[in-house]
């Protein structure tokens, strides 16, 4: 694990209800599960699979390949629609690998994502939104 700014603390139970894990603590989980793993110089290993029951489509990304479609996807948030740090994304995708690719990529600018996929109705749809 890659921390951006190294815990002091572990977990804070001054909440008994909501605990908080490495509160002080600050890491991109982005660059914990793709960036670190190319820099470490196993770009070209396997990183994720996908195996569609539904499609009969299989594929397989390298650490490398996630690299470039995250970043691809990043940089479309932050040019096309102005996503920064802090801000609220909602991704209504299907289960497919670019659904991954959109919350690694939110998670590299440091937006907040919420994920929501296809089949719900749409009042169960605009809830989700509000929420967002």
């Amino acid at each position: 694990m890659v921390w951006t700014k190294e815990p002091k603390k572990i977990v804070d139970t001054s909440d008994k209800y909501l605990h908080k894990w490495y509160p002080d603590g600050e890491m991109n989980i982005c660059y914990n599960c793709v960036d670190r793993h190319v820099d470490a110089g196993k770009g070209n290993e396997p990183a994720f699979y996908y195996d569609s029951s539904y499609t009969g489509v299989q594929e397989m990304y390298t650490f490398r390949q996630m690299q470039e479609k995250i970043a691809t996807m990043a940089t479309m948030f932050k040019e096309k629609f102005g996503v920064k740090k802090g801000d609220r994304v909602l991704i209504y995708m299907p289960m497919v690998p670019p659904a991954a690719w959109a919350m690694l990529a939110c998670a590299r600018i440091g937006a907040i994502h919420s994920v929501v996929f296809g089949g719900f109705a749409p009042k169960e749809l605009a809830n989700r939104i509000d929420d967002c």
